[in-house]
C-alpha cells in the first residue's frame, strides 16, 4: 500500500453543496460508523433510486457490491456488508427496529436470497456478492461500486461514503480550484471568520445566526422538531447504554462499562424512562470527583450501544457519537438544572455550525484524516456550543471550538480488529472531557490575546491529514490495530 494517497480537501466535495445544515451534521442513524454503515446504507438506497429512473428495476436478475480501500480494510468490523444488505433491502437506517436487524441479515443469509427493496426477490450470497477489495480508489479512501444485470443490461454505479454519511458520486463535483462557492443562506459561512463577521455586524449570538439559516430551510417549527427528535435519541442512547451490561458483539470481549459506571453513580430516587431519569441525576448531589466519572459514563453509554448496531445519533460521526451527548447532558444536569429546549436548541445549533466549519474547509472522515477527524471535530463542536450555554462570547466560542481541536491535531485512528471498540469507545470520554475544559479556557481567555485562529486550526487538521500515513487512517494496519494480539482477548 502508497504511503498516503492524494485525494481534494472535502471542501471540493461540496461544492455543488450550497449550504451543510445542522441536519446534515447531526443525523439519525444505525452504528457502528457513519462512514462505514450508515454512508454505504444510503448509497444503497440512492443506487435504488437511480435503478427506479432506468425502468429496469423490475427486471433485475443480479446484484454485486465491490467494496474498496478503508471499506474493504475495515469493512467487516465496521459492519459495512451488513449495512450495505439492509440498504437494498429497502429499510431506513432511522426507523428500522434495531431487533428486527439481526432477522433480516440472518433471512439473507439463510435463504441466499434478497428481497431488494422490498419488491424483488433475487439471488444473493453475501460471501460472493459482497467483495472486500484493498485497493484505493483516487477519489476517496471510502469507495464502493454496485452493479445489477438486467438482462443484457448491466446498470453499475461507484459511491464515495466521505464521513458523517455524506455520500457522493465523483462525476457529480467539477473539480476547478477557481470556482466560486455559493451559498444560499441569508449568512453565507465556508470559514468561522466569516461567522464572526456575521455576530458582529448583526449584534447576534452564534446560535443565533444558525437560526436564521436553518429557517431560510425550513419553518421553526420543523426545525424544533427535528431538534428535539435528535436530542430524544440521543438522551435515549445513553439511557439505554447505562442499563445495558454484557460483552460488546465482535469478537474482542469488550465488557459494557457504562453499566457498572452507573450503577455506582445514580442514586435511590426512581425513574421509568429516559426524561425521568435525566431529572433523578439532577436532583442528585454531585461531589466534585463525580462529575467527570458521570461525564464519560453518558458518553462510553452511547458508544457502547453505536459498538452493538444501536442507534444513534452522528455527531458528526458514529465513531465520535458521545462526545456531544454527553457534554450536553453535562450541562443540563450538572451546570444548570433549570434548563430547558431552548438550551438544548441553542447547544445543537452552535455544534452543527462548527462541524460544517471543519467539512468544508478540512474532514470529518478518519479514512481521510485519522481520528483528528472524528473526535477531534465532535470535541470542538461539543466545546464551542457549550461556550456559548455558559455566557461565552462568539469569538470566545470560537477559542474554544480551537482549543478542543488543537489538542486533538494528529490523533490517529487504529481500530482494534476494525472495531469501533478499542480504542474509539474511550476516545470518546477523552473528547468530552477536553471538550469541557477548552470552553473553560476560552471563557477565561480575552479573545484579543488569542494567537490561534480556528480557521488556521482547521487548515493545520488539513494539511496534518494529508501528510498522515495512509496506516493511521481507519485501515487497522498501523498503530493499536497492530499491537495488540487479537488471540489474547
Amino acid at each position: 500500500m502508497n504511503e498516503k494517497h492524494l485525494y481534494l480537501p472535502e471542501i471540493k466535495y461540496n461544492l455543488q453543496m450550497e449550504c451543510i445544515s445542522v441536519f446534515d451534521m447531526l443525523k439519525i442513524g444505525v452504528g457502528p460508523s457513519s462512514s462505514h454503515t450508515l454512508g454505504p446504507w444510503r448509497a444503497a438506497e440512492q443506487w435504488i433510486k437511480e435503478l427506479k429512473a432506468t425502468n429496469d428495476f423490475s427486471s433485475i436478475e443480479h446484484i454485486s457490491v465491490d467494496l474498496y480501500g478503508s471499506l474493504s480494510l475495515t469493512g467487516k468490523g465496521h459492519a459495512t456488508d451488513l449495512a450495505v444488505m439492509l440498504g437494498l433491502s429497502g429499510k431506513d437506517p432511522e426507523r428500522v427496529p434495531i431487533n428486527s436487524i439481526a432477522q433480516t441479515i440472518a433471512e439473507i443469509n439463510d435463504t441466499q436470497q434478497l428481497n431488494f427493496n422490498g419488491e424483488l426477490i433475487i439471488p444473493f450470497n453475501p460471501k460472493k456478492d459482497i467483495t472486500f477489495d484493498k485497493t484505493f480508489l483516487p477519489f476517496h479512501a471510502n469507495g464502493m461500486t454496485l452493479t445489477a444485470k438486467a438482462g443484457k443490461k448491466t446498470h453499475s454505479s461507484t459511491f464515495y461514503s466521505i464521513g458523517g454519511g455524506f455520500v457522493v458520486k465523483e462525476d457529480s463535483y467539477d473539480h476547478n480550484d477557481n470556482i466560486d462557492i455559493q451559498n444560499n443562506f441569508p449568512f453565507p459561512i465556508q470559514k468561522a471568520n466569516e461567522l464572526i463577521t456575521h455576530c458582529t455586524n448583526t449584534q447576534k449570538s452564534i446560535s443565533e445566526i444558525v437560526l436564521e439559516n436553518e429557517r431560510s430551510l425550513r419553518s421553526n417549527k420543523a426545525i424544533d422538531f427535528e431538534l428535539e427528535r435528535i436530542w430524544n435519541t440521543m438522551l435515549e442512547c445513553m439511557y439505554i447504554g447505562c442499563h445495558t451490561e454484557g460483552i460488546l458483539p465482535g469478537g474482542l470481549n469488550v465488557r459494557r462499562r457504562a453499566f457498572d459506571m452507573h450503577k455506582n453513580l445514580k442514586g435511590k430516587l426512581p425513574y421509568k424512562n429516559p426524561q425521568e431519569w435525566m431529572e433523578t441525576i439532577r436532583q442528585t448531589e454531585v461531589k466534585f470527583r463525580q462529575i467527570f466519572k458521570w461525564v464519560s459514563c453518558f458518553a462510553l453509554a452511547v458508544n457502547e450501544v453505536n459498538a452493538s448496531l444501536g442507534r444513534v445519533v452522528t455527531a458528526p460521526t458514529n465513531g465520535s457519537s458521545g462526545v456531544i451527548p454527553s457534554v450536553l447532558m453535562y450541562y443540563l444536569v450538572i451546570e444548570n438544572h433549570k434548563a430547558e429546549f431552548n438550551q438544548i436548541k441553542q447547544f445543537l445549533l452552535v455544534a452543527g455550525e462548527i462541524g460544517s466549519i471543519f467539512k468544508k474547509g478540512a474532514t470529518i472522515s478518519a479514512a481521510m484524516g485519522g481520528c483528528q477527524a472524528e473526535i477531534g471535530v465532535s470535541s470542538a463542536m461539543a466545546a464551542g456550543a457549550l461556550c456559548e450555554l455558559l455566557g461565552g462570547s462568539p469569538e470566545q466560542v470560537m477559542i474554544a471550538a480551537e482549543i478542543a481541536m488543537e489538542h486533538h491535531l494528529g490523533l490517529t485512528c487504529d481500530p482494534v480488529g476494525g472495531l469501533v471498540q478499542v480504542p474509539c469507545i474511550e476516545r470518546n470520554s477523552m473528547g468530552a472531557i477536553k471538550a469541557i475544559t477548552a470552553a473553560e479556557l476560552a471563557l477565561e481567555t480575552n479573545p484579543e490575546h488569542a494567537k490561534v485562529p480556528l480557521d488556521k486550526v482547521v487548515d493545520t487538521m488539513w494539511e496534518t491529514a494529508q501528510n498522515m500515513n495512509t496506516i493511521y487512517k481507519e485501515t487497522s494496519e498501523g498503530g493499536l490495530a497492530v499491537r495488540v494480539n487479537l488471540s489474547d482477548c
